[in-house]
């Protein structure tokens, strides 16, 4: 009987910890790549009309970013990124009030965010004033030429 309940006693110490796993660590550089544009947003276009507005916020213990935005056409939308370290690159995913969504994945190099799907590749770069530029463009031609669908520039609220 002094058996039983040691093992029993020994499996419900034990269980506990073994159903506990340590949260993703996102405190290496690689997550945060994408933190320049954590803020919240003026978004104008390059003739200098306010487009919209635009709040990034880090949650998840800093392991995503969550943005919210609001066109100035009425269009709302929320975009989820993420950093995934078992496959090395960024995703984002959006979805808007139009019903319009986009899966993106890629990567941060050579200071510029760039992430791209099929016919669509969108790069987010931060300015020598400090706002940071969202560059969407489209391919219809499977890459071989792109055109802008959109040009922002986002300057932070003070």
């Amino acid at each position: 009987m002094q058996a039983t309940a040691f093992a029993l006693a020994l499996a419900l110490t034990s269980a506990p910890a073994l159903a506990q796993t340590a949260p993703p660590s996102c405190a290496d550089a690689l997550h945060h790549q994408f933190d320049f544009w954590i803020g919240q947003w003026d978004v104008y276009a390059p003739n200098g009309k306010k487009v919209g507005e635009s709040r990034i916020e880090a949650f998840g213990a800093g392991c995503a970013l969550l943005e919210h935005w609001s066109g100035s056409g009425g269009v709302t939308g929320k975009s989820l990124n993420m950093y995934d370290a078992s496959d090395k690159q960024w995703h984002q995913a959006w979805v808007d009030s139009s019903g319009s969504r986009l899966l993106l994945d890629g990567q941060f190099s050579e200071g510029k965010m760039v992430l791209a799907s099929a016919g669509q590749k969108i790069s987010w770069s931060v300015n020598p004033d400090g706002s940071v530029r969202q560059h969407w463009q489209s391919s219809t031609d499977g890459g071989k030429t792109w055109s802008t669908a959109f040009d922002g520039k986002y300057v932070r609220r003070p």
